[in-house]
């Protein structure tokens, strides 16, 4: 998709995208895939603040960000609450080490559609700190998650407990502060960085997630043998297939990310992304073939849950059944079934090829 960029309409996601409930389906989903349970401390016990502080980072910049504070009464109950919560978020439950564990700091933000607590745990030990976020429990945005778990290269531990949605910290150098501080370090392997550029545009195309500005990615390095490798993942899941735009599910449309699309038009040929687009479809099929009963499951789903507006949805199955020249999308009746076909079309020639190579290893 890199090298067919069309600029003649501009791509801003909505302001202010609406929360979904979780409904009855999904919440049975939630339980028998052990996401759904019963959890010391709500979303709504968190909103009791009594004030807050602005945060701001170690340039004294503001960070969107707000430290708040709990009336005594109240702090008790939620401090313990939330070393509960994060044991039950990385040990299943395990208590055991807790009593070595403190919250260090609870940041609220208003900002974006989730306005979510970010908690810093602390190991009063050593003072090594890991965070986690609580949310308030919005259908598309889980939606959002599973298919990550399902059909991405990265496993994501989260809970939900009624109105309630507790993620793990995804660690990595947020994309635009890559950008502006990392991305002309010399030791910067530009061509590495563009090619998995071009595998997380194909990703998000691939399962319909949107909204996927610098600032809503991370990247990850890793030391490699004499070199670096890199891996952009999402971090924000409140896009999933909401918008109408075709242009907003890939990332390479999007004004913030235009540094690293100039990167791949000037390090890449048109060949070698097409070959890395083809790589990362199918690794994406194999995740589909192996996971295929439950993600099957989540699509049925997510089929008859209502996630968008009607007036999104007619816009989204008209333009990807013009660009694919499909009109199967247009028979799409809502967003689960546009994903649902979306991956059929992008995916059925390496599912195909897949299922032809196993066949004849089991000759």
């Amino acid at each position: 998709m890199i090298d067919n960029i069309e600029t003649n309409e501009p791509n801003k996601p909505s302001r202010k995208k609406p929360m979904f409930p979780v409904h009855d389906r999904l919440r049975g989903y939630l339980k028998n895939h052990g996401r759904e349970v019963k959890l010391p401390v709500s979303y709504n016990d968190l909103l009791h603040i009594t004030y807050s502080l602005p945060l701001k980072d170690k340039k004294g910049n503001d960070t969107y960000w707000e430290t708040v504070v709990y009336d005594m009464r109240d702090w008790e109950y939620i401090r313990n609450g939330l070393v509960q919560m994060y044991a039950i978020l990385k040990t299943e439950g395990d208590l055991t080490f807790t009593s070595h564990l403190d919250v260090a700091r609870i940041d609220y933000c208003s900002f974006g559609n989730s306005n979510p607590f970010r908690i810093r745990i602390v190991n009063k030990y050593n003072d090594n700190y890991d965070h986690y976020y609580i949310k308030i429990a919005d259908a598309s945005r889980i939606y959002g998650l599973e298919l990550e778990h399902i059909l991405s290269p990265n496993r994501i531990t989260y809970l939900t407990s009624q109105n309630t949605l507790v993620e793990e910290h995804i660690p990595g150098i947020p994309g635009d502060v890559f950008i502006a501080q990392h991305l002309n370090d010399p030791h910067t392997n530009k061509i590495r960085l563009a090619k998995e550029f071009v595998k997380f545009n194909e990703r998000c195309f691939v399962r319909l997630l949107g909204d996927m500005r610098s600032y809503n990615f991370v990247v990850d390095i890793t030391p490699d043998i004499e070199d670096y490798q890199y891996r952009i993942r999402a971090i924000d899941f409140d896009q999933q297939s909401y918008e109408g735009r075709k242009n907003l599910y890939m990332p390479q449309f999007f004004k913030e990310n235009n540094t690293l699309v100039d990167l791949c038009a000037k390090l890449l040929n048109k060949e070698s992304i097409h070959q890395y687009q083809t790589e990362e479809r199918t690794m994406m099929a194999f995740r589909v073939a192996s996971s295929r009963f439950r993600l099957m499951e989540l699509l049925n789903i997510m089929s008859k849950d209502h996630i968008s507006s009607p007036e999104k949805l007619y816009q989204l199955r008209a333009e990807l059944g013009d660009y694919f020249h499909n009109p199967q999308f247009y028979k799409c009746s809502s967003m689960g079934q546009l994903v649902k076909r979306q991956l059929k079309q992008t995916l059925q020639k390496n599912l195909k090829l897949i299922q032809k190579n196993l066949g004849k290893i089991e000759d």
